[in-house]
């Protein structure tokens, strides 16, 4: 179903890349989800206010708070699709984050509302609703139309790469565990008679189940408008890619900067040799650009740094402190490492360190376990350091 729906609403639907066919994915996500839950909001509200089953009318007012998630995220799409202007040379593409972070603020507030309103009804004694045959199957059917709803935008939400449509998703899979509960709930007191309100309980612990599902959604998509490091993923594919070409012996100081899905840019230190012609090295780190955006759909910017891979000395020294930096911390990595020539006295070595985001170690207490280390192997080494932190997470 769901690929026939991708295959007749969306043009060129396999060209993920383009954004013009990204928001047609999100279009068609939520024009669906309004589409279903206006429906079920309808009839849920309209059979409970008739039967007077209070749980039945609220799960039907959960629907159309959905509505408006979808709505929302329809919304966040059409922004985030505008083109950039002089104002947002970057483009409007964290909208979607921002739409995702007010469908998770919405799931957070049906949670409350859910938890509230179970906990009053249980502190007063109200007795379980009596389910007719009709509100059974309108649950029955609300619940396969829920989990429809989850596996659709969640399966357009990884084609994309949607953090809007997966939250979306997440509200999708609460709603049917809300819905469940009430069917349970319905089916157990239709023939048990209980000393309390099995419904109030089982709606305790969906309003529960709710509100952590929309904290980790808001907290995930807070990462992202606040920027979080790139994917694993994506770090090591940019390696793979730049380190293909020969002429690149490493790469140091990658930094991705996230403006929305399809709006990614990079920069990046990659070492060539220091005799190598600079010519035919910036003609490789041109195609290497062209290359990683056409493959990753990233605007990558190359900076080259020469290193010495002949001088044996320097090699020596290099693999010493790299031996050094690894005893401390396996994480410690090292670039941009280059040392004067060797004298009797006083022997430099100059280079940059990587400090992981996790080491409690101080920059001051780092270099000087640096350099009595380095001074110990040999007395005539004298470290000059420049301490980076790790933006890849």
């Amino acid at each position: 179903m769901t690929a026939l729906l991708i295959k007749l609403f969306i043009k060129n639907y396999v060209d993920t890349k383009s954004l013009a066919v990204r928001n047609r994915y999100g279009n068609l996500g939520s024009v669906v989800g309004v589409a279903a839950n206006v429906l079920l909001s309808l009839i849920k509200i309209v059979i409970g206010l008739i039967s007077g089953i209070l749980s039945l009318t609220a799960d039907g007012f959960n629907n159309l708070a959905d509505v408006g998630s979808s709505v929302v995220t329809l919304i966040g799409f059409k922004l985030a699709g505008k083109p950039a202007d002089r104002d947002h040379p970057f483009g409007h593409g964290r909208m979607e984050y921002i739409s995702a972070f007010i469908v998770s603020f919405l799931i957070l507030l049906v949670g409350f509302e859910l938890l509230k309103n179970s906990i009053n009804t249980l502190i007063d004694g109200v007795s379980s609703p009596v389910f007719s045959k009709t509100a059974i199957i309108v649950l029955a059917v609300s619940i396969i139309v829920k989990l429809w709803l989850f596996f659709f935008n969640r399966k357009i939400g990884k084609i994309i790469n949607s953090s809007a449509l997966v939250a979306t998703a997440k509200d999708s899979l609460n709603d049917c565990v809300a819905t469940s509960a009430i069917l349970v709930a319905a089916i157990v007191t239709n023939f048990v008679m209980l000393p309390f309100n099995l419904d109030a309980v089982m709606a305790i612990c969906v309003a529960l189940f709710i509100l952590w599902s929309g904290f980790c959604s808001a907290r995930d998509t807070l990462n992202e408008i606040l920027g979080g490091p790139p994917e694993p993923k994506l770090i090591s594919d940019i390696n793979d890619t730049v380190l293909s070409f020969d002429e690149f012996h490493g790469i140091h100081d990658l930094i991705v900067h996230n403006y929305g899905p399809g709006r990614q840019f990079a920069s990046v230190h990659v070492e060539v040799r220091a005799d190598a012609d600079i010519v035919a090295c910036h003609e490789k780190i041109d195609i290497c650009e062209k290359l990683v955006c056409e493959k990753l759909g990233v605007n990558l910017v190359i900076h080259m740094d020469p290193i010495d891979t002949d001088d044996k000395s320097v090699a020596v020294a290099k693999e010493k402190i790299a031996n050094i930096l690894k005893d401390i911390d396996p994480k410690l990595s090292m670039h941009d490492f280059r040392m004067t020539p060797a004298a009797s006295h006083r022997t430099n070595l100059i280079f940059d360190v990587v400090i992981p985001s996790h080491l409690k170690l101080s920059e001051n207490e780092l270099n000087d376990i640096i350099c009595q280390k380095a001074h110990e192997y040999d007395k005539t080494y004298v470290c000059v350091i420049t301490f980076d932190r790790d933006f890849t997470g």
